[in-house]
């Protein structure tokens, strides 16, 4: 066998017995997950955290729970969860770990930081589902997790006036309120459509009751007299225009001294022949 050939055949050996032992090596120094302690874990999940990689730092939060749920670092082990939560964008399991931490922990120094991250995690969620409020069926799109959100921040404002997160809560929950005293609006003008003006009024009557401080009121208001025109209710619908006069003279219902534009008219409704034939019940 020629020198250089025999030269090179020795090399690739050493080589390939070079990596072998640097593996073995390898797992013979590495700790299975069972045998690392709280400290390890935990560390492992901050490292995971610090380097943006959520999934393992959730995967190394929840085996270190399992393993230690009264150790050292449990409580702070469940925020640090609630936090990768959030910021992988499993907004529910965020909300029920922040939940399971309240329950848990009621007296906390940390859970205005939870109702935060609570409150956020429902606006991520529900950021989209009626801004803009272009809807072509409203069954199709639900208000839920903008709801919680506000709940959250709510209780957070309330319960915490003097917390750091409750500046950026008090702007979001202002924002949220205007949202949703919209979507009323929408859902009762899509009543009327229906021929339905009693649950629009409802709608228009809910705005007036529970967002009164929101621009959607006087459209409220439009709505609820457009309900009670359907009604031929001429003397509730009348002292309803009046109030929307006062409030804002220029709406563009508004017509003249006494009239008032209906965007859906009674004897237009947007039915299906199956919904006028069923009486509505289907």
């Amino acid at each position: 066998m020629p020198l250089n050939t025999l030269y090179s055949s020795t090399l690739l050996r050493l080589i390939i017995l070079s990596l072998v032992f640097t593996l073995l090596y390898g797992c013979a120094g590495r700790l299975a997950d069972d045998e690392k302690s709280e400290q390890q874990l935990y560390q492992e999940a901050q490292t995971a955290l610090d380097k943006k990689r959520f999934i393992t730092a959730i995967e190394r939060l929840q085996f270190l729970e399992a393993r230690f749920p009264f150790g050292e670092y449990g409580e702070q082990a469940q925020l640090e969860l609630i936090y990768a939560y959030h910021q992988n964008n499993q907004h529910e399991q965020a909300r029920a770990a922040a939940s399971r931490f309240i329950r848990l922990n009621s007296n906390h120094p940390q859970i205005d930081y939870v109702l935060y991250l609570s409150g956020l995690s429902a606006w991520v969620a529900g950021r989209h589902s009626l801004e803009g409020l272009k809807l072509t069926d409203i069954s199709q799109r639900d208000p839920g997790a903008t709801r919680e959100a506000y709940a959250d921040f709510n209780r957070l404002i309330t319960t915490f006036p003097d917390s750091d997160y409750a500046p950026d809560a008090q702007q979001r929950l202002r924002y949220l309120k205007n949202l949703l005293a919209a979507q009323e609006v929408y859902i009762g003008r899509f009543y009327l459509r229906r021929g339905a003006p009693i649950a629009a009024i409802n709608r228009g009557r809910g705005v007036l009751e529970g967002y009164r401080d929101t621009p959607a009121v006087a459209d409220a208001l439009a709505v609820m007299i457009e309900g009670y025109l359907h009604l031929n209710d001429t003397e509730q619908a009348n002292e309803l225009r009046q109030l929307l006069v006062e409030l804002q003279p220029n709406h563009p219902q508004i017509k003249g001294k006494e009239g008032f534009v209906q965007l859906h008219p009674a004897d237009k409704p947007d039915k299906t022949l199956l919904q006028i034939l069923s009486f509505d019940l289907f």
